[in-house]
């Protein structure tokens, strides 16, 4: 965790060029994940207490988290379906477990915090994005070096791992993300290529790059504009250009954050893949088991549930059971694959028609 006076180290090497030298040990380890939920199916979320309540709302703050992480997408709270199982979290949990952090206020006096620390299932997140027909960016992920250059005025100097700290909001961004990015040691040849980021060239950074794997960079310089900060990227994936864009705020923390999220996007959009689900549109069910009000009305409220449920049309009663016209987001297999069998238990498929029959268990 970040504590006030490390902020004002990092903000006046910014403003002022002294550099925030972390001594070799706390170099090496910026190489790994710092402490906490990093994994893809775990998420850290602040809370005001334990009591039950805040929590369900905490974990579906956390799916989300995971989600995002998972598919790469920072919208995917807004694609169809995700909202309703974002309600049923809780169902996805694996293990969850408290931690209190202790900060520093502005005043210098103590403060501490509890953050809820969970991991999901993989098995069932995983189910759950493909009926959803979530994109899954697959692991492991790549981990791009970052080459960025500074000028707080004084001239351009480059960002080694010896300076980890200086640009951790970029850093912990990029975690958000689900990826993580290395920086340069600082040879003496990399201290040179200062210049090659600041005009541009890739290319003799990419080659300087080659000794770290994989062969993708980040490069960003970062200047005062404007009253505020700017920076402009490049990510480079084995010497092609992926994108080139722009971030600027007030605050360097943001325009740095800006570096990887437009890196994340141009990976997700290489490597991310939607899974084969089935096409959305309308299917006919047959349901036995409902033998009063009480049992339609059972079956209505879980269907309506149902994430991958669109729209609920009952067309008729047959011998077989109860037909219904379901208006489904991804089909069949994503219908098959959120039914509980404690509540649904598929039974059988009319051969005529290829209708799946479901059993609504008592």
């Amino acid at each position: 965790m970040l504590h006030v006076n490390r902020i004002g180290c990092w903000m006046a090497w910014l403003v002022a060029g002294c550099l925030l030298l972390a001594g070799d040990a706390m170099a090496q380890r910026m190489e790994g994940d710092r402490a906490g939920a990093q994994g893809l199916y775990e998420a850290e979320v602040r809370v005001h207490s334990q009591r039950e309540n805040e929590r369900r709302g905490a974990l579906g703050r956390a799916l989300a988290q995971v989600l995002g992480k998972l598919s790469g997408d920072r919208t995917v709270v807004e694609r169809p379906g995700v909202s309703a199982e974002l309600r049923r979290a809780e169902g996805y949990v694996e293990h969850f477990d408290y931690r209190q952090d202790e900060g520093t206020s502005a005043s210098g006096a103590p403060t501490f915090h509890t953050t809820l620390v969970v991991r999901f299932d993989e098995e069932a997140v995983d189910g759950m994005a493909a009926a959803l027909g979530l994109p899954v960016w697959p692991a492991p992920r790549p981990r791009p070096v970052l080459w960025l250059a500074i000028d707080d005025g004084r001239g351009p100097r480059l960002v080694t791992l010896n300076q980890n700290n200086a640009v951790r909001p970029v850093l912990d961004r990029a975690r958000e993300r689900g990826y993580g990015l290395g920086l340069p040691r600082g040879s003496a040849a990399e201290q040179a290529a200062t210049g090659a980021i600041w005009r541009g060239d890739h290319a003799a950074v990419a080659r300087l790059s080659a000794r770290y794997a994989p062969p993708m960079q980040l490069l960003g310089k970062l200047y005062r504009h404007e009253g505020g900060w700017k920076a402009d990227w490049t990510f480079v994936d084995n010497g092609r250009v992926l994108s080139q864009w722009s971030s600027q705020d007030a605050r360097p923390q943001a325009t740095m954050a800006g570096g990887a999220d437009g890196a994340a996007d141009a990976l997700v959009k290489r490597y991310a893949r939607a899974p084969e689900t089935g096409p959305a549109g309308s299917y006919r069910m047959t349901f036995t088991g409902i033998d009063s009000s009480d049992d339609f009305i059972r079956l209505a409220g879980y269907l309506q549930g149902m994430s991958v449920v669109q729209r609920i049309t009952p067309v008729r009663a047959t011998a077989e059971g109860l037909e219904v016209e379901l208006e489904l987001l991804t089909g069949l297999p994503g219908f098959r694959s959120l039914a509980d069998e404690q509540v649904l238990a598929e039974v059988d498929m009319l051969l005529d028609t290829g209708t799946p029959i479901y059993r609504l268990v008592r």
